[in-house]
């Protein structure tokens, strides 16, 4: 019984983990979109076009 539990507890683990890191990637490539958003804007108005 303790060895089925230790094994749950495992893989429940291992699923928290990996959508984590799914949810994560997701996140970065937002975060990266919108800094080239930013780097985009800067750009037109350095070039006087804001």
């Amino acid at each position: 019984m303790k060895r089925l539990t230790a094994l749950m507890l495992v893989a429940l683990y291992a699923v928290a983990f990996l959508s984590a890191c799914n949810t994560m990637a997701g996140a970065g490539k937002d975060v990266q979109d919108v800094g080239e958003k930013v780097e985009e804007k800067a750009e037109d108005c350095k070039d006087g076009k804001c």
